[in-house]
């Protein structure tokens, strides 16, 4: 199996027939796929940059492929409507052999269909080359919306969404939510300090500097080469994006404090904190699933630190009555709009409706979590989503219930904070994940 088989079958996979096969994520599909084929490194970077690009661009290739394929797109088997994306994003958004793209995507269409509809791939891919027809422009669209999403490749909800949050900057927020996501990794200053990892990183061949606005994040050149080793880094550091790094850095926990962090998943923010603990004070994490809690709990012994779990519901009684914390951070769930340029299929899993949904969740997380700061404690409330009903509207709504105020952020953030003093970042810009955090501190 080559490269482009390779691609094709990772994108069955994210999008199978209904009740045919396993649904899998990007990444875990193209890991799946590429290891059982065996790809050396060269072709899976090859693999990869196809699938994820064809995924990413889905919307674009079809608004593409529609003059020449017509009325006969409803007819075409799935399989070869993916052929169809994967060759056209070939062509169109790498430096193709236009040649080679042409004949191996015509094979393809050969084992997985028969002669009639390779015969169609090939005339397709042909006209295609010979027409060379121009990227979306904005006469083409019955209003800008539509034309941002099909330029960028976005569900015209999402870039409405945007436009409402982030005005002027929308059309670069989508135009970057296609580069590639910029990797980073958290140090566990207990155990080094970041500019010696970032020699250590530097003798293995890898790029890395300090983030300009967390401390304790290096911006890492190499991606892959993180997924490699951070098992062997044993908890000295793990991979975790800038922007999931600044909650914790917005809470700031001092050593000797109690710390409490609800929904720890598998731990990244937990790590954190134990490392600004440095080994005074307590650390209490709240997991709703049993398999992140075991992993949490893993990680964070392999990093020495000691912390305290609990598995259940949050939004449930489970604090001991009068448990009282210095600092407590609620990493909620949440849409993930934010992220969906660092997961290639996610901006096409996303629903409308997920914001306001989850806003009840986010509500009653809290609702029940607030009783348990200290007075003149600090809450800080973070969600890897944009949108305005998880976000501005769940803090406006909390601070009219609760006798909380807003807190000061750290200087580092000044060009993220919003008027109303809450850190908002935009999602695809700098390579970001978009992320809002909101420090809150109880009077």
């Amino acid at each position: 199996m080559n490269a482009r088989e390779t691609a094709f079958q990772a994108i069955r996979d994210v999008f199978p027939l209904p009740g045919v096969g396993m649904e899998r994520g990007a990444q875990e599909a193209l890991d799946y796929r590429a290891s059982k084929a065996g790809l050396d490194s060269r072709d899976r970077a090859f693999a990869t940059e196809l699938a994820y690009g064809a995924i990413k661009m889905r919307r674009a290739l079809d608004w593409y492929l529609q003059p020449f394929i017509g009325d006969r797109a409803a007819q075409l088997p799935p399989a070869i409507r993916e052929i169809l994306r994967l060759a056209v994003y070939e062509l169109a958004y790498t430096r193709a052999d236009e040649h080679a793209t042409v004949f191996e995507f015509v094979n393809l269409a050969k084992r997985h269909g028969h002669r009639g509809v390779a015969n169609l791939v090939n005339a397709v891919l042909r006209r295609f080359l010979r027409e060379r027809p121009a990227e979306p422009t904005r006469e083409l669209f019955e209003n800008e919306d539509e034309y941002l999403g099909t330029r960028y490749s976005l569900p015209t909800w999402i870039v409405r969404q945007f436009r409402g949050v982030f005005g002027p900057m929308t059309e670069a927020i989508c135009s970057a939510l296609n580069d590639p996501a910029r990797a980073a990794a958290s140090v566990n200053t207990q155990r080094v300090a970041p500019e010696a990892l970032i020699e250590r990183f530097a003798a293995d061949g890898v790029t890395a500097r300090r983030s300009p606005i967390v401390p304790t994040s290096l911006l890492v050149e190499d991606a892959a080469y993180l997924r490699r080793r951070e098992a062997e880094a044993a908890g000295a550091w793990w991979t975790q994006s800038e922007s999931s790094a600044m909650p914790v850095d917005v809470l700031n926990p001092q050593p000797g404090e109690a710390v409490l962090d609800v929904c720890s998943g598998r731990g990244n923010k937990a790590l954190q904190i134990g490392a600004r603990l440095a080994g005074e004070g307590t650390e209490l994490c709240i997991e709703l699933e049993s398999r992140k809690a075991t992993v949490l709990q893993a990680r964070l012994e392999a990093a020495g630190f000691a912390a305290g779990t609990v598995v259940g519901d949050a939004t449930g009684d489970l604090l001991e009555p009068g448990a009282r914390f210095d600092r407590v951070l609620v990493d909620a769930p949440c849409s993930g709009i934010g992220v969906i340029g660092r997961h290639p299929e996610a901006r096409w899993k996303k629903q409308p409706g997920d914001g306001e949904r989850l806003a009840r969740t986010q509500r009653a997380l809290l609702e029940r979590i607030a009783p348990a700061v200290h007075e003149g404690g600090a809450l800080v409330y973070a969600v890897c989503s944009t949108d305005p009903r998880e976000t501005t509207d769940v803090i406006a709504w909390f601070l009219a219930h609760n006798n909380f105020e807003r807190g000061l952020i750290p200087s580092a953030y000044e060009s993220l904070v919003t008027e109303d003093g809450d850190v908002l970042v935009p999602p695809g810009l700098e390579g970001r994940d978009g992320f809002f955090i909101a420090r809150l501190e109880r009077r």
